[in-house]
């Protein structure tokens, strides 16, 4: 038997970003025999991508979590065709991965718009059923938002990656000098003179083994996938520590971690542009500190020895970019803006020519082909 009125959900404060409903298909209308009549197909579930919606207000406004598509109609003397039962859209939040209970992917909803179908109508009574109508489609589906931005914060605990992010753009994120202020993701629009705009994801800070769920580990590393490129902010140029339990770490050690969480999370995500903001240069030091840093960036591996064991990351991250700044003085933020806009301009242009070449291969490709039939 389906449980119905379950729902699964993981939430930071008042942000869900996985939910689990149940959703069925209408039942097909009855077939009229002495006739030959055709009843109605069951309405269908649809989940359409909206902007405005969110996890959690579907939870508060459909607390039961159960979408039922209306039944076809019978056929009768005056409509010997049945109609077809009214569909149910849920409208969802753009970026949604839809998946079944066993975790098998449905599809994905990447823009407004974007539509599926998760529960189909059954069909209606009919000569090759006997006329009886079948039941509709009946499963449970689960709802995994991944955030859809042009950037994502990443980095430890503290980082400052709101206060970051907040001198880089309007948003207003929750800042305060301990390490979990970031409890669920926040997103950020920057923008440019001539109208541009960029969206920016902060993410709750990682902690070491975030890769095997510590912290807030796979909770917060999936909203990167989506991202096109990150931002690695680093806690400050002379270094980082958790607590008074935890070891002091370098900023080179904080980079070398961050970028093997990352790795051991999904090995994909160091294929993405970077770009790496080295935070807090206002502190005593940060001059010395960050030159020393960038020799150590110039020849990463021959300072892996410094890293605990099995932490140094298979390969390094080759960021675009290296900017030092300061979220206090605003030191450096208009060049890290920039370098923002260029290297997603530069991404954008090494794409649209990927895609014209390809068009272009696949013309010759039909030409050719054309060619040959003569």
């Amino acid at each position: 038997m389906v449980r119905c009125g379950i729902v699964a959900l993981r939430k930071y404060g008042s942000f869900i970003d996985n939910l689990r409903l149940y959703v069925r298909g209408g039942s097909g209308g009855m077939g009229l025999l002495r006739l030959g009549g055709e009843g109605g197909k069951g309405g269908d579930v649809w989940i359409v991508a909206q902007e405005g919606v969110t996890l959690k207000k579907i939870k508060d406004k459909y607390p039961d979590k159960r979408f039922v598509a209306g039944v076809g109609a019978n056929s009768s003397i005056r409509s010997l065709k049945g109609t077809k039962g009214t569909d149910y859209e849920i409208h969802a939040p753009v970026g949604i991965s839809i998946t079944n209970d066993d975790g098998e992917v449905i599809g994905e909803l990447n823009k407004k718009g974007d539509q599926l179908i998760v529960a189909r109508g059954g069909r209606g009574g009919s000569f090759t059923t006997n006329f009886l109508p079948s039941k509709g489609q009946h499963r449970i589906v689960r709802m995994d938002l991944k955030l859809v931005a042009d950037l994502g914060l990443v980095g430890f605990p503290n980082a400052g990656k709101s206060s970051l992010l907040s001198q880089l753009s309007h948003a207003k994120p929750k800042i305060a000098d301990y390490p979990f202020t970031t409890m669920r993701p926040e997103i950020g629009k920057l923008m440019y003179r001539d109208y541009k705009q960029v969206s920016v994801a902060d993410l709750p800070g990682l902690i070491e083994g975030a890769h095997l769920n510590k912290g807030m580990g796979h909770k917060f590393l999936k909203h990167v996938e989506r991202t096109k490129q990150l931002i690695f902010v680093e806690v400050d140029v002379t270094g980082f520590q958790l607590s008074n339990k935890t070891p002091s770490r370098s900023a080179f050690e904080a980079i070398q971690l961050l970028t093997k969480e990352l790795e051991l999370y999904k090995v994909e995500l160091l294929s993405k542009p970077a770009v790496l903001a080295i935070n807090k240069m206002d502190l005593e030091n940060a001059e010395e500190k960050y030159n020393e840093l960038m020799q150590q960036l110039q020849q990463p591996q021959a300072f892996y020895h410094l890293l605990p064991e099995d932490m140094a990351p298979l390969k390094p991250v080759q960021f675009n970019h290296i900017i030092p700044v300061s979220a206090l003085t605003k030191y450096g933020i208009e060049e890290l803006k920039n370098c923002i806009r260029k290297s997603l301009d530069d991404q954008n242009d090494l794409e649209n020519e990927k895609y014209r070449l390809e068009k272009l291969e696949s013309l010759h490709s039909n030409t050719f082909n054309c060619t040959s039939n003569f």
